[in-house]
């Protein structure tokens, strides 16, 4: 299970809770900023001593931990890159990218997959548009499409809702990430027909979403003429002199030599070129050189070395704060994450595909860019620790800040907590397809208060994996004890409505789950129906068994036979079902994910399907056996707790959308 769930994470930010092949931002750790409004508006805290950014230090840095960081995550390799002033300052490969054949890691030459930090430049293009005027940020995105996507709540998307992840698209992970260059096709045949369901008005909540930004690209390519990867090439990485960089799926002939190969860990066979449904989302191929270009040309409001992809008035806005999900964390910029780090600002973004492992961090004030990319996502998924220990090691020693006095506990910590308790849900999630199994029945966050006020998030973790524990330092504003990182939640009229910590990008949001859907009482119950299914399943046959070795007969005959036995059946077929659904998410392959699997998924539907219809045989048997007066207690109460299984089996089967008329997940 856990190999699925990180899978789902996969570009660009994964969810508190942990994901699914990997599509989403994964969690970045960044350090907290002293002041209440984000990046923009907070005051730097008193600086402390700390290194001089030369090139010596950061290679003696890097040198003395990447080597052994990654060896003893079974990493294959890794590149890191840092720029300084409009120049690059450090670029190095660490250990393999090819481990058979020990083909060294060259920054200048591997080709590495930075999988959602291909949107920055997907953005890029689209402000590239905006400058020119054929995209209004804040117009109907229909105006741009073929293909229609009806309002919500009576609110059209805008392009400043796709590049905020705020358009309130269910998570799509179907076709994200696939393998067989046949089930590649067009941008506009990928997006038409397969818009998810709307859960969220635009604007309103934080929900990553690879399908908005796929949306955006698809925009570039129809205002521009371009097709999508072309215009990139002309208009981004042409003028930047990225000529070792391409959106091409597959990759362009004579390519491959230098394309690293990506695994799940270092000692494990290497995976096969992964192909990203959605273009504009995730599929550039890079070198650690190429992109300290384009690093430079944000840090530089647009240009690197008299070559101009954004005007400066257009950058600035682009990096500056659009969408604040929770006021006093770090909010969204145009398509860049807020990642304050030591009263710094920076901006940035992670990537990640199932074996390529990737962040980018722009400090903007200081001009300094830092980039990191591993080919293996490691053991226990290490590639999300190295990389969040790299971000927070090179801010404390470059970027140090001196330790800030502690505020005082809230006075109403222990009713505040109170009010936060309970069960939570992803604001990334799949709302229309079986991932809500992982995602509800699963997936779903605990807070939890004790005496003294302090909170606990089941899914707010730190890097040793244990929940981290938040003290109340103002109205519903949490810090971490003994740590510096922050929680806050909204709250309206004694409603929660999310809770977001500066630990993970401002794209995931915590939010009450229904009572319905509550884990407090669906996971119990879900256990207890397993449990009896299996009972009834395994003394079925027992039973049989010890009457023919001690020479009894079966007792009932006719009808309530034949009910006996029909609802035995069906606890096995109820069995199977759950069975097949958990071999399905554990029992991944590359294209675990893609319509290539849809036969199976309509096959495990079946079986569902059948226990639906039968559960008029467990129904029917309570009937029977009450109606008998010689039946024993046993036999009604185990009628009973089977015909109630059977049905719990419905309700899971239709409430985590394990059985559906289309297959959308």
């Amino acid at each position: 299970m856990g190999a699925m769930l990180v899978a789902l994470g996969g570009f660009a930010a994964a969810p508190a809770s942990q994901s699914p092949t990997t599509l989403a931002p994964t969690p970045i750790v960044p350090v907290p900023l002293a002041g209440p409004h984000g990046a923009d508006s907070a005051a730097a805290p008193a600086a402390a001593a700390g290194h001089t950014l030369t090139a010596q230090d950061v290679a003696a840095y890097f040198d003395g931990l990447a080597p052994d960081a990654i060896n003893r995550a079974n990493i294959a390799g890794a590149v890191i890159v840092v720029v300084k002033d409009g120049q690059p300052l450090f670029a190095r490969g660490y250990g393999l990218s090819d481990v058979k054949a020990r083909t060294p890691v060259d920054p200048d030459k591997t080709l590495f997959r930075p999988g959602s930090i291909s949107k920055t430049f997907t953005w890029t293009a689209v402000m590239q548009l905006v400058e020119a005027g054929k995209i209004d940020l804040d117009a109907d995105i229909n105006q741009y499409l073929d293909f229609k996507i009806p309002p919500r709540d009576g609110k059209p998307i805008t392009m400043r809702n796709l590049m905020t992840h705020t358009p309130g698209f269910s998570d799509a992970a179907k076709d994200l990430i696939f393998t067989n260059p046949k089930a590649l096709k067009s941008l506009g045949a990928t997006l038409n027909g397969t818009t998810p369901a709307r859960i969220f008005a635009p604007g309103t909540t934080p929900a990553y979403s690879n399908y908005g930004a796929a949306l955006a690209g698809y925009i570039v390519e129809r205002v521009s003429g371009e097709p999508f990867a072309d215009y990139i090439a002309h208009h981004i990485l042409s003028p930047l002199g990225m000529t070792r960089s391409t959106f091409v799926q597959p990759l362009p002939d004579g390519w491959s030599a230098n394309m690293s190969k990506g695994y799940r860990v270092a000692t494990s066979p290497p995976g096969a070129f992964e192909l990203v449904g959605p273009s504009p989302a995730g599929s550039m191929t890079t070198t650690g050189s190429d992109m300290a270009r384009f690093m430079i040309a944000h840090l530089q409001d647009g240009e690197y070395q008299g070559q101009r992809i954004l005007a400066a008035k257009t950058a600035e806005t682009m990096h500056s704060l659009q969408f604040a999900p929770v006021p006093s964390l770090p909010g969204m910029a145009l398509g860049f994450y807020q990642e304050p780090a030591n009263g710094h600002r920076v901006i940035g973004h992670a990537g990640d595909s199932a074996l390529f492992h990737s962040d980018m961090h722009l400090y903007l004030d200081d001009h300094v860019g830092l980039f990191i990319s591993l080919n293996s996502a490691g053991s226990a998924g290490a590639a999300h620790t190295i990389r969040a220990s790299v971000f927070k090691g090179f801010t404390d020693r470059y970027f140090p800040a001196a330790p800030a006095p502690a505020p005082a506990t809230w006075k109403n910590a222990k009713a505040d907590g109170q009010t936060l308790a309970g069960r939570y849900i992803d604001s990334r999630r799949s709302d229309s397809g079986w991932l809500r199994l992982p995602g509800f029945l699963l997936g779903q966050a605990k807070v939890t208060v004790d005496p003294k006020g302090v909170v606990t998030v089941s899914a707010f973790r730190g890097l040793n994996n244990v929940p981290k524990h938040w003290r109340e330092v103002g109205p519903f504003q949490y810090q971490e004890v003994g740590g510096d990182s922050r929680m806050a939640a909204v709250v309206e009229g004694g409603k929660v409505i999310r809770i977001m910590t500066d630990d993970e990008p401002p794209v995931l949001s915590l939010q009450p789950v229904s009572p319905a859907m509550s884990a407090t009482w669906n996971l119990p119950l879900f256990y207890l129906t397993m449990g009896i299914l299996t009972l009834a399943a395994v003394t079925w046959p027992a039973a049989a068994i010890i009457r023919r070795r001690y020479g009894h007969t079966f007792e009932l005959t006719g009808r309530a036979a034949l009910l006996y036995r029909l609802t035995r059946a069906i606890c096995l077929v109820n069995l199977a079902f759950a069975g097949l659904w958990f071999w399905f998410m554990t029992h991944q392959s590359p294209d675990w994910l893609s319509s290539s699997n849809d036969g199976i998924i309509r096959l495990i539907q079946l079986v569902g399907l059948v226990g639906v219809v039968g559960v008029v045989a467990p129904v029917a048997n309570v009937a029977t056996v009450f109606a008998d007066g010689e039946r024993s207690w046993w036999a009604k109460v185990s009628s009973v707790g089977i015909a109630a299984a059977c049905l719990a089996c419905i309700w899971f089967a239709f409430s985590l959308h394990l059985i559906t008329l289309k297959i959308a997940y």
